[in-house]
């Protein structure tokens, strides 16, 4: 999946204390691929290429930690994130429209709206639902996010382009001559993402 990081609700950091990244889901091949799936919260990685511009541009090139495995691919300006992601309508808020809301899991300065987002999501973790309260959803998202950390750890799903694994992260940072961005979507998926075990926790 990939796409150009518009502004979203707002509420990832003002409420929650959990920015994320929103991509556009407002054409027909987006509404049908939503409905095929189930809606829920998914694990994987991400890749994120800023523009000039950007105000976290200049602390782009220093992102790469044991924590928090990034890459800077020089043909393609593209830079490797772990990721946990939202795709659906959110219950808890009661949205009327889908959306896919992507929290990548390192500690921006700034925000990134325009930037071009490409996205290789690899397994499901949990299905959406109404929280009791805005606390018990807090919860859950960071135990979403533990699980994505302990999931993306294991070599089977970690990056052979970070050095870490066997899966081919290719596409994540391939160059291309075409720009990817104006809200345009390509959605790949091949095979339906594997289920997170859950002896992970």
């Amino acid at each position: 999946m990939e796409g150009t990081v518009i502004h979203g609700f707002g509420r990832g950091s003002k409420e929650l204390g959990i920015p994320t990244a929103n991509l556009p889901l407002d054409n027909s091949q987006a509404l049908t691929w939503i409905a095929e799936i189930e809606r829920g919260a998914y694990f994987g990685w991400a890749s994120l290429r800023l523009q000039a511009a950007s105000p976290v541009q200049a602390n782009h090139q220093h992102t790469a930690t044991l924590t928090t495995p990034s890459m800077l691919a020089d043909s393609s300006g593209f830079t490797i994130y772990p990721m946990v992601m939202s795709i659906g309508y959110n219950p808890h808020f009661k949205n009327e429209s889908p959306s896919a809301e992507v929290h990548l899991l390192y500690n921006f300065d700034a925000d990134f709206y325009g930037a071009d987002m490409r996205l290789l999501i690899l397994g499901f973790i949990r299905p959406e639902r109404k929280y009791p309260s805005t606390e018990a959803l807090i919860n859950d998202i960071k135990m979403d996010v533990e699980v994505a950390r302990r999931s993306l750890a294991r070599e089977a799903w970690s990056l052979r382009e970070l050095g870490m694994g066997m899966l081919d992260g290719s596409w994540l940072v391939r160059a291309t001559e075409e720009n990817i961005g104006g809200g345009t979507l390509t959605y790949i998926w091949k095979t339906p993402p594997g289920r997170c075990a859950q002896n992970l926790m």
